[in-house]
């Protein structure tokens, strides 16, 4: 599929036609295209805390995920099994993922941090047959029992019984295998994602959506051949797709995978070390690296910085820009969707927005009676199906995907749950969850918004804004606030904040109530849980 270049956001927007083909494998088609083109050319690059590094190939991970399809194949895993890789950063997890594909086996890529409860809900609700893990976490995998009849695991060492060490199993494996023909529409990849209530939700993928990723890779990563990227992402998350693996291997550039805790000095020696020139990371850990003295690292092979997953205070997007002097790209999307609205290196970027849909995406702003909503007016976004990047479906639940489609204007889309508002110019801007808006005395809040007024006071570190119930207007605003180093909480500096925030914004949606805190509970991925404080808040603190 040719790409019209984006020299202007509307020519390309409208220019743009999906040309999915018939047939797909990622491994075939991608990974063993590039391993016969340019086969010494870097794929990955891997490192860890301790100083060791690795760099592979495109012909090595064309060799090791034949291997890897091999043994599986080998072990009684076929097209259409679900396996489950939950590995940290290794070379193995792409090797695994790669592998399975190639068999057009199913993988399952899971946080390494999930405990024996959460791969048991996962092993059971997907059927998997297969699981590869790291040698420590086998513990995890021991009250399953079937399906899970192949167990490979990553480290060495004494293995528990039924299990197999990873590595021997490709040594001994065959180094050609023939890939799976895979039809677009199959299965080819489960993500498992959390929703407000209930189980985590099963998120199918078709082998469409791994050709569909490279749109992401060439218009918001701006990636090619000559590229360098490094992807903070966790390795159970659909962003380490869009931009460890399927985003960058589309465009045939290299990616960088540290295996190591966060460190910001750490951080920033590497990209200097490996000359990264597309950076992605959460807006929690861009704040963390702007603290530091940037002028002590060579940056000057960056030319980008992407971030997506959480909003990125407009702030922090402006401070990017001057002290690097390259581009800081917000992005949206979800596990369901894959990315969908991003910002542009050929565009004007408005700090604090999300950007504009990719092209190939209709999109949507509705009230809940499913009507369109006028520029500046808040409402739900949703994307019109079908689209190459939508997921197939929720993984045996119908019924649950069924209840987040609706008819919009006579066509299906697909309901995302998030609260969006566009500006006269088409930008679009995220206010929310649609539980998250805060409903006071008549007025409709975004916590996004009122997040970003008290970002900009020089005491404040992180925030996170819900409604607490109120009889008289129903919700106040509250803020949870960590103080930045060194800053000492006091109802002074609550007021003073409260003043803040009054003078950038409109005055209604000052936080009625502040509660400074420690830190503030997240995801594994960063994300703030604002659902956990409005729960707290419904219980009464």
């Amino acid at each position: 599929m040719r790409l019209p270049t984006m020299t202007r956001y509307d020519a390309a927007y409208d220019a743009f036609r999906w040309d999915v083909p018939a047939r797909f494998n990622f491994g075939r088609d991608v990974v063993d295209a590039l391993a016969a083109r340019q086969p010494d050319h870097p794929a990955l690059i891997w490192c860890d805390a301790a100083g060791a590094e690795r760099c592979f190939s495109y012909g090595d991970m064309a060799r090791l995920t034949d291997r890897c399809a091999h043994a599986l194949a080998a072990r009684g895993v076929a097209k259409g099994d679900r396996v489950i890789v939950m590995l940290p950063r290794l070379p193995q997890w792409q090797i695994a993922l790669v592998g399975c594909l190639k068999l057009g086996a199913v993988p399952i890529p899971c946080i390494d941090m999930l405990t024996a409860r959460d791969v048991a809900y996962r092993a059971t609700h997907a059927g998997a047959k297969a699981v590869v893990t790291t040698a420590s976490n086998t513990a995890k995998f021991a009250a399953i029992d079937a399906p899970l009849v192949v167990r490979l695991a990553v480290g060495g060492g004494a293995l528990p019984s039924g299990w197999q060490d990873f590595d021997a199993a490709l040594a001994a494996a065959d180094e050609r295998f023939e890939a799976a023909d895979m039809a677009a529409e199959e299965p080819a990849m489960l993500y498992y994602t959390s929703g407000s209530t209930g189980h985590p939700k099963g998120v199918a993928h078709a082998a469409r959506a791994l050709f569909a990723w490279r749109v992401s890779a060439v218009y918001w990563l701006d990636l090619a051949e000559r590229d360098v990227m490094w992807c903070t992402a966790d390795t159970g998350w659909s962003k380490a797709g869009t931009s460890i693996l399927f985003g960058p291997w589309s465009r045939g550039a290299a990616v960088v995978f540290y295996d190591g805790p966060f460190d910001p000095a750490r951080r920033l020696a590497l990209m200097a070390r490996h000359r990264v020139t597309v950076f992605c990371a959460s807006a929690t850990e861009l704040r963390r690296l702007l603290a530091e003295d940037l002028a002590r690292y060579d940056l000057s092979a960056l030319r980008l910085a992407v971030s997506a997953g959480e909003t990125v205070n407009p702030d922090v997007v402006e401070r990017w820009q001057a002290r690097l002097g390259v581009p800081l790209l917000d992005g949206y999307g979800q596990t369901e969707t894959l990315m969908t609205v991003v910002n542009y290196r050929t565009m004007a970027v408005k700090p604090g927005s999300m950007g504009k849909p990719l092209p190939g995406l209709e999109i949507a702003i509705v009230d809940p009676a499913l009507r369109r909503v006028a520029p500046g007016t808040a409402g739900q976004l949703a994307i019109r199906l079908p689209n190459p990047q939508m997921m197939l479906g929720y993984w045996n639940e119908p019924e649950r995907m069924a209840a987040a489609t609706a008819e919009i204007d006579g066509a299906r889309h697909f309901l995302t749950g998030d609260v969006v508002r566009a500006d006269a110019d088409g930008y679009l801007f995220y206010d929310g969850r649609t539980d998250d808006l805060i409903n006071s005395a008549g007025y409709r809040i975004g916590p996004l918004e009122v997040e970003n007024a008290i970002l900009e006071h020089e005491a404040v570190q992180e925030c996170a804004v819900v409604g607490s119930p109120d009889p008289e207007r129903g919700e106040i605003v509250t803020a949870f606030i960590v103080l930045r180093a060194g800053v000492t909480p006091s109802p002074a500096l609550a007021q003073d904040i409260q003043d803040h925030v009054k003078r950038i914004t409109a005055p209604y949606k000052y936080p009625r109530r502040i509660e400074f805190l420690d830190e503030l509970p997240k995801t594994a991925t960063g994300k703030v849980l604002r659902r956990a404080l409005r729960e707290r808040e419904r219980r009464g603190g």
